[in-house]
């Protein structure tokens, strides 16, 4: 993981940066999982200097398997609101690494309730009992909003970038850039 590859969002009046940036990053998803890869990570730089994510997406790995990965991500229109920089060199003095990974939150009862009855052969009105409405779960992460290509759905996916570390660590990325245990550097 020696290159790196800034996709910045440009300032636009009439479209918000949140909303270019989960364009952006359904077309990355898309070029991650069409490439059947785990090289390639992703990371929001900004995400501690703004509200959200930033206006940021960072791509991190080798330098052909970046230029590869630029080939593939379809940006179509999407291009006059970015400015691409790289494939860069990862700056030398970089002395930090960081995991980058997505959370899901627990958040429907419904859902675990069902789970709860057909894992344990509870009743439905135990299974309520055990987990109330109350029992909803959200995140205080920053998220990029998605539209699921099988279904269609918006879902929010939950970024979280786990505090720096002094040395790196190897691994593989899904195909959404994330890892549980591979790091990427931080600058």
């Amino acid at each position: 993981m020696d290159n790196y590859v800034d996709l910045i969002i440009r300032a636009d009046p009439d479209i918000t940066t949140p909303t270019l940036l989960g364009n952006l990053y359904g077309r990355v998803h898309l070029a991650l999982v069409s490439q059947g890869c785990g090289e390639v990570g992703v990371s929001f730089p900004n995400h501690e200097n703004h509200v959200g994510l930033g206006n940021v997406l960072r791509l991190h790995g080798s330098q052909s398997r970046l230029s590869t990965m630029l080939d593939a991500i379809q940006l179509g229109g999407l291009r006059v609101h970015l400015d691409i920089q790289g494939p860069l060199p990862i700056p030398a003095q970089v002395n930090q690494y960081r995991v980058v990974k997505r959370v899901q939150a627990k958040s429907n009862p419904e859902r675990l309730r069902r789970r709860l009855v057909k894992r344990q052969g509870i009743s439905p009105e135990e299974a309520r009992n055990r987990i109330p409405d109350t029992a909803k779960r959200t995140l205080d992460l920053p998220y990029v909003n998605l539209v699921s290509a099988s279904t269609g759905q918006h879902f929010p996916l939950f970024v979280k970038h786990e505090d720096c570390r002094s040395l790196p660590q190897q691994g593989a990325f899904n195909t959404y850039g994330f890892s549980s245990n591979a790091t990427i550097p931080w600058f």
